[in-house]
């Protein structure tokens, strides 16, 4: 099992004052921590050691001869020659997504490519997204499996897969794309009805929509168990569909991703009850170079990259 990671990409920059050749890895570093503002940030999102980050940037200031950024205890900042740098780079980053979405563009590019994750986020994130994937492929037929407890993408059952369990075992190539936020929430029925003094962590008098028993093994379900302490449930479902449903009947509060709750239009009753879960892109590491299977993988990272706010629930 190994860590997926994209090999360099170089862009050389001759110029002829006889600076070394800049490489877009360099810049596409830059962008990173001037947008995050931090090497841990910005090495998270681009799947590279924070080691190996730092050694980009000063590559680039070697190579422009100009101190990029203040490094200060709290983070980097940049300087004025750095600012003035950020719109260039982007400019580097508009032409390399343009050459990497005309070389992934193939009118020929046909079979088969076998997605396993979970229904919620194959329902309500990726099938909205997939007309502009079909577009870009249109010969290349997708296959969503939502039954993941019986996928395994190193058995094979899968060609790459979206998951909030990390596998630890396997032929596998992971990459962590985001963060799935948790939250308590009720409907507005339900909270006009509770008892005035149940104030945040006090759930005594409180109802609760939770897990049957095959699902137990769930952080969801767990945290209501120890929230209960030996009380029952008023209900308990098999999925976060029927979960929605029996929260917004006005049945009890719920652990429910926040995108979910949201778009249920339920109320929030405590956003951060310490059981996130990381969002990670599994794939067959004997695949991981196969076209049909990158560009997959790539659609879903621009696509859970895009929506981490909304995932993570900020």
């Amino acid at each position: 099992m190994k860590e997926l990671d994209k090999s360099d990409n170089v862009i050389s920059v001759s110029e002829k004052s006889g600076r070394n050749n800049l490489v877009w890895d360099d810049a596409r570093s830059f962008l990173a921590v001037a947008r995050y503002g931090t090497l841990s940030a910005a090495a998270q999102t681009l799947n590279i050691g924070i080691a190996t980050l730092s050694r980009r940037i000063d590559r680039l200031e070697a190579a422009l001869d100009v101190p990029l950024f203040v490094r200060q205890q709290s983070g980097y900042q940049l300087t004025e020659d750095g600012a003035e740098l950020v719109e260039k780079a982007e400019a580097l980053e508009e032409a390399a997504r343009a050459l990497g979405a005309s070389v992934n563009h193939h009118p020929y590019l046909t079979g088969k490519v076998r997605l396993a994750t979970a229904e919620n986020l194959a329902t309500t994130l990726i099938l909205p997204a997939l007309p502009e994937f079909r577009e870009l492929h249109p010969r290349l037929m997708v296959e969503i499996v939502t039954d993941i407890t019986a996928v395994n993408v190193h058995r094979r059952d899968a060609d790459l897969a979206v998951r909030m369990v990390k596998p630890t075992r396997g032929n596998v190539a992971i990459r962590r794309l985001g963060t799935l936020g948790y939250g308590l929430y009720a409907s507005s029925d339900y909270l006009a009805t509770r008892q005035a003094d149940s104030d945040r962590g006090n759930y005594e008098s409180d109802s609760f929509v939770s897990w049957g028993e095959v699902q137990a093994h769930l952080p969801a379900a767990q945290w209501v168990e120890r929230i209960l302490r030996g009380r029952q449930p008023v209900i308990t479902t098999t999925s976060l569909s029927t979960q929605i449903a029996a929260t917004a009947a006005g049945l009890g509060l719920a652990v429910i991703p926040h995108f979910l709750a949201e778009g249920a239009g339920l109320t929030c009753v405590d956003a951060d009850i310490g059981i996130d879960q990381p969002i990670y892109l599994v794939i067959q590491s004997d695949l991981a170079q196969a076209r049909r299977t990158r560009v997959m993988a790539d659609f879903l990272s621009d696509l859970i990259i895009a929506n981490r706010s909304r995932l993570q629930g900020h």
